[in-house]
């Protein structure tokens, strides 16, 4: 058995397990060094992932167990969409297409498609027409917020490509190439690291200046944020064959292996001072390497940085697997420690992370079976 089974044998037992633990609640981060997960009554940003692991194993390994319980929370979902309970953010995405559009893009159940179209409708509310953008957080007109974009925010779009594929309404792809356009020019620097986030005016869209939310310093590369770009981009390429895109998502990826420690698992913000306490990411290295998985798949065979890529992402998967990995820890509910949600803000610096798991595990079962995840129709 490769490497890359026996970590998917281990994530489908556990996972099978959890069924059970977390019953109808979602896992979210843990917040106790890494033993268990807190669990949300799906009223947070990160509930797709679970509904996204659990379609995987499903795929994976035909079980139907896995199959009746991703169905499950597609049903929360729907319910949470029907009271509109915590959707005012951007994160729809990330709700979503793991759930009702992986389950569109499994089964063909037509409710399942309409129940994601109209999720991509409650993103596009968040369009904001000034500035050509789409607003992370908050309600419009935030004095805060309201001028905010993410990079995150390049993983919800592929939402609304979808949408636009599926439906032929122009709006959907017209603001998200608008919104990727201004994400490429003011988040990605010219050394090829990201802002967190950036301003703008409200009013008239003028450009204010780039910060952070999670990071180090404004001035400074939040890992996970890079990695987002990374795969992000990426995803903005394949659906509207713009190469810019596509020398994005490149750019990004050189830089987050180019600023990697020894054991190719990522520190929290690229920029941090490295002690003998600072918090990794796991969950960033987790999101690169599915990430980079997509644009290898996307790159020229004669590429001359091919070949370069596909070693790395060999020594980060093996340095997750092998070092990150709770394979021999059967007891626990994650699959890869040392993930950090928000270091600064004291949350979680040190823990499990659903959406770290998530993307572990989609990145070992496209490199052992092919399985894409759910971001794109490729079957």
């Amino acid at each position: 058995m490769s490497v890359w089974q026996t970590a998917i044998e281990d994530a489908l037992q556990k996972t099978r397990r959890n069924i059970g633990k977390f019953g109808d609640q979602f896992p979210h981060v843990s917040t106790d060094g890494g033993r268990s997960y807190e669990l949300n009554a799906n009223d947070d940003w990160t509930d797709g992932f679970w509904s996204g692991m659990l379609w995987l194993c499903y795929e994976y390994s035909g079980d139907d167990a896995f199959r009746q319980a991703a169905a499950r929370t597609v049903e929360s979902f729907r319910e949470r969409y029907e009271a509109d309970r915590v959707l005012d953010h951007h994160d729809i995405g990330f709700l979503y297409s793991l759930s009702a559009k992986a389950q569109w893009m499994i089964e063909k159940d037509e409710a399942a498609r309409q129940l994601a179209l109209r999720a991509a409708d409650k993103l596009m509310a968040r369009w904001r027409e000034p500035g050509q953008y789409f607003q992370a957080w908050g309600p419009a007109g935030d004095s805060v917020n309201g001028g905010r974009i993410i990079i995150d925010c390049m993983m919800n779009l592929p939402l609304l490509y979808w949408a636009f594929e599926q439906t032929g309404d122009e709006q959907y792809r017209q603001a998200a190439v608008l919104h990727a356009d201004k994400s490429r020019r003011y988040l990605v620097r010219g050394d090829d690291s990201s802002y967190h986030t950036f301003h703008f005016d409200q009013k008239n869209g003028e450009p204010i200046g780039g910060d952070t939310a999670q990071g180090y310093t404004n001035g400074s590369t939040w890992t996970r944020g890079q990695a987002w770009g990374v795969y992000g981009f990426a995803l903005s390429y394949r659906y509207t064959k713009d190469r810019l895109y596509l020398e994005t998502s490149k750019r990004l990826a050189r830089f987050f292996l180019c600023h990697l420690p020894e054991d190719e698992v990522a520190y929290w913000d690229f920029n941090a001072p490295i002690e003998s306490g600072t918090p990794r990411d796991s969950s960033a290295s987790a999101i690169f390497c599915a990430g980079l998985l997509e644009l290898l798949d996307l790159m020229d065979e004669s590429d001359p940085e091919r070949a370069y890529f596909e070693r790395r992402i060999r020594f980060v998967m093996e340095s997750l697997v092998l070092n990150y990995s709770t394979i021999n820890e059967p007891n626990v509910e994650g699959l890869i420690k040392r993930g950090s949600y928000h270091v600064r803000g004291g949350s979680s610096p040190d823990d499990f992370m659903i959406w770290g798991d998530y993307y572990y595990l989609e990145a070992l079962l496209r490199l052992e079976k092919g399985i894409k995840g759910y971001w794109y129709e490729d079957r």
